[in-house]
């Protein structure tokens, strides 16, 4: 039956066509942009948990970025605390040398000021990021800061890490088992300058009556001169094999931070590594479904067009029964 109000398969095949075209434009959409799911709208689940592992992604990736920086500073006070431990075994040869017969003590004197004056230039100038753990990671008003090293992030607990106290010259935990000098050293490398206090090598102090500070020099208490006799010498030496257990103990504690940021780069790595893929089996397209259905959508709306062409020619009919 034929009707002129109302065309039924023309109807029917523009619902199909625009069911058609509609699907047409969002494969078109995920061809283009590679995701299945650009929108809560296309699936409000899928898109926020993307949305959640997205955003602890990013977070993982400042935290990769902070360690990356982290590695680099511990790096360079190990160097500097490797360099240290170079200049204290000198000064024990040093030592070893006044302690020979018929040694120049006055020279030895002077060559070991000049590497307690290198002691300080070290502890001075190994600032990183605004960080000198060698001098007590003392801040710009000579107050001691701690330390935090960020390694993970979870969404539940945020953002976690390990501390190093700040250095109180009273022991040997946190910072004050990092530090040369538990005070900034005094920028003079001059004997009688005011000496710095504290740390791996500024607390420690000879037995001889002749060798206490007076006011120069506390790096390893020692000022060696002619009258130095062997039983000083001898006491100093003590000192320096006690410093030097004391910056090895320091040196393996700066190497065990190298390691744990070393493991937590490669676990964050890993870590970023199954967020993104997860993220991806969420939301994206699968290029090969996409570009398959793509083909028999355009062929479906050639077909459409055709099938609605077809049933607009059908009203045309009635003008016939007029002839």
């Amino acid at each position: 039956m034929s009707y002129l109000l109302t065309n039924s398969s023309a109807l029917t095949a523009l619902q199909n066509l625009t069911m058609t075209q509609n699907a047409l434009s969002s494969t078109q959409n995920q061809l283009s942009t590679g995701l299945a799911i650009n929108t809560a709208a296309d699936n409000s689940s899928y898109w926020s948990i993307a949305q959640t592992m997205g955003s602890d992604n990013g977070a993982l990736g400042a935290v990769a970025s902070s360690l990356n920086v982290s590695s680099q500073m511990v790096s360079t006070f190990t160097s500097a605390m490797s360099q240290s431990i170079s200049v204290v075994n000198a000064i024990k040869n040093d030592l070893a040398e006044a302690q020979t017969s018929g040694a120049n003590l006055t020279q030895i004197g002077a060559d070991i000021a000049l590497k307690q004056g290198s002691l300080i230039t070290i502890a001075n100038g190994t600032t990183f990021n605004g960080q000198n753990w060698l001098n007590g990671n003392n801040d710009s008003t000579g107050a001691a800061q701690s330390a935090t090293i960020a390694d993970s992030y979870t969404n539940s607990g945020g953002v976690t890490g390990f501390s190093i106290a700040a250095a109180t010259g009273t022991g040997s935990a946190g910072m004050d088992g990092l530090s040369l000098f538990t005070t900034t050293p005094a920028t003079s490398t001059t004997v009688g300058a005011t000496a710095p206090t504290g740390g791996l090598l500024g607390n420690v102090q000879t037995t001889g009556g002749t060798q206490t500070n007076g006011g120069a020099y506390t790096v390893l208490g020692m000022v060696v001169s002619s009258t130095t006799t062997t039983n000083n010498l001898q006491d100093m030496m003590q000192e320096v094999n006690s410093a030097l257990s004391s910056m090895e103990t320091a040196s393996s504690t700066l190497g065990a931070f190298s390691n744990t940021i070393t493991q937590q780069q490669s676990f964050i790595s890993s870590m970023q590594t199954n967020l993104t893929n997860g993220v991806g089996a969420l939301v994206d397209a699968d290029m090969n479904k996409v570009s398959t259905r793509l083909q028999a959508l355009q062929t479906q709306q050639q077909l459409g067009v055709q099938s609605l062409s077809i049933a607009n020619q059908s009203s045309q009919m009635i003008l016939k029964l007029f002839q």
